[in-house]
């Protein structure tokens, strides 16, 4: 299969560890989501919409919420059998996966987003991760017909 790519930035809100998404922010979110569902139904790969979309929002989400940069950039790719999904922000940073059972409280709203991404990568026998010192998230989604 030919690789298929797709590629968007945007500017979000400058600031540090905020704890609200300010709604233009949340608008970019949700333009990503969008794009996102879009474009995979374009390259053939419906099935993937509904987890992927989830993926980007929260790589997405925390991107804006822990990055002191004013730009993100989401780059989808198709090619050797998976889906990569990247999020860049301008901040390198340390990430922390929080167990659902025990290091969120059970009615915290925040806090799941990295173990959804983990879930959800991990269903569909890929992997996610972090590079560019953590200014990078990226996950791995197997195609239809090619999980192991």
């Amino acid at each position: 299969m030919a690789e298929d790519l797709m590629s968007v930035c945007f500017c979000v809100s400058p600031g540090s560890n905020r704890r609200d998404v300010a709604e233009p922010d949340a608008r970019r979110v949700q333009m990503a989501r969008r794009v996102t569902a879009a474009w995979l139904r374009c390259c053939g790969q419906p099935d993937l919409v509904d987890d992927a979309t989830l993926i980007v929002s929260e790589l997405v989400t925390n991107a804006i919420v822990h990055s002191s940069g004013s730009q993100v950039t989401l780059t989808l790719a198709i090619r050797d059998g998976f889906l990569h999904i990247a999020v860049h922000d301008e901040t390198p940073g340390d990430f922390t996966v929080h167990n659902a059972d025990s290091d969120a409280a059970s009615d915290a709203e925040r806090g799941r987003g990295l173990f959804l991404v983990d879930h959800l990568a991990d269903a569909h026998g890929g992997t996610w991760g972090t590079s560019d010192e953590g200014a990078t998230t990226w996950c791995h989604l197997a195609l239809a017909g090619t999980c192991q």
